[in-house]
């Protein structure tokens, strides 16, 4: 890696500019990059939340259950036998992860794994693997998510008005965000809710990868649309919100012909839950250069600006005039 890394002792709690330090592990070359995933889309599965393998590295003796948790992650009973799924192995190129806009809904974030508060929901197990070019793993890089609550709403008080609507339950919390280290292997884990919709988006997780405090990528990940369907059509919290405005095939930020390579892969575990996972592919230095994904609907704004005319905001089914939604991008 390139002399662009440095270290960063900054606090545990984050802010866009005060991110997380003291990871203290350099970069390396391990030599087990060829036995890791790699690679946005080259996984091999769609993902509908009930494949048992499909040849993506998880356990083909997985059982599905046949139904979806609720009850937040306290509900994710047999998380100790959830199957690795970036453990059957990649092909040797690693398609970079490209950029996309960070949004006006970043707010402060803190190091944890269970970043759900309790919410109630589908209970959700993120597994990421952060690797280079190379495919070598990167120990120590940190992974930073935020995403909404079933309700589609954000957290924190210092997030935008357009992100929490000045709901006094989503500015007084800061549920869905959180941060991890890389383990040895790259990778790091997150026990969450499955996201909810809000007008002008699909479903989306936003994500930064930085190493030694720098920022390498900020990008988003979504969903396979036949299971958004299914979660948002059939359970408690999702349904009684209605059908969404927006899908994967006229999001405002992602396009619909790169909506595939940047979904994360899933499969339901035993206990209701869902595994979703997905391999982050970062520049091996900070000098080499970036790539954008192609944006969807955004307008001339770039990728995830306003859509023409509309002023970047459109209200959802049933918005009673009060804060208006979180603009394309969030």
């Amino acid at each position: 890696m390139s002399n662009d890394i440095k270290r960063d002792d900054s606090p545990v709690v984050l802010t866009r500019r005060k991110v997380l330090g003291g990871i203290g592990l350099a970069l390396v070359a391990a030599p087990l990059g060829h036995l890791l995933a790699c690679g946005p889309g080259t996984d091999g599965n769609t993902g509908n939340g009930t494949d048992t393998d499909g040849g993506t590295g998880t356990d083909a003796g997985t059982t599905d259950p046949g139904f979806w948790a609720t009850g937040g992650t306290a509900a994710m009973t047999a998380a100790s036998a959830y199957p690795n799924p970036f453990a059957s192995g990649i092909g040797t190129v690693c398609a970079l992860t490209c950029e996309a806009t960070l949004g006006p809904c970043y707010a402060e974030t803190i190091e944890r794994k269970d970043i759900s508060e309790k919410h109630d929901g589908l209970p959700v197990r993120l597994a990421f693997l952060v690797v280079d070019e190379s495919c070598n793993p990167i120990p120590g890089a940190s992974v930073d998510i935020w995403h909404t609550a079933p309700e589609g709403l954000y957290s924190g008080e210092d997030a935008s008005t357009f992100c929490t609507s000045d709901d006094p339950s989503a500015t007084s919390a800061r549920w869905f965000r959180g941060v991890q280290t890389a383990d040895a292997n790259g990778r790091v884990d997150f026990d969450t809710c499955f996201p909810g919709w809000y007008s002008s988006r699909t479903i989306h997780i936003h994500f930064t990868v930085r190493v030694n405090g720098s920022e390498f990528v900020t990008s988003q990940l979504v969903f396979d649309d036949a299971l958004n369907d299914d979660i948002i059509g059939t359970q408690p919290l999702y349904k009684d919100r209605g059908p969404r405005d927006t899908t994967n095939s006229n999001d405002t930020v992602i396009s619909a012909e790169s909506a595939a390579e940047y979904s994360f892969q899933t499969q339901r575990m035993p206990d209701g839950a869902l595994l979703a996972w997905k391999t982050l592919v970062i520049r091996s230095s900070l000098s080499n250069p970036t790539c954008q994904i192609p944006g969807g609907s955004g307008g001339p704004g770039g990728p995830g600006g306003p859509p023409p005319g509309d002023g970047g905001v459109r209200p959802p089914p049933g918005w009673d005039g009060g804060t208006p939604p979180p603009p394309p991008g969030a």
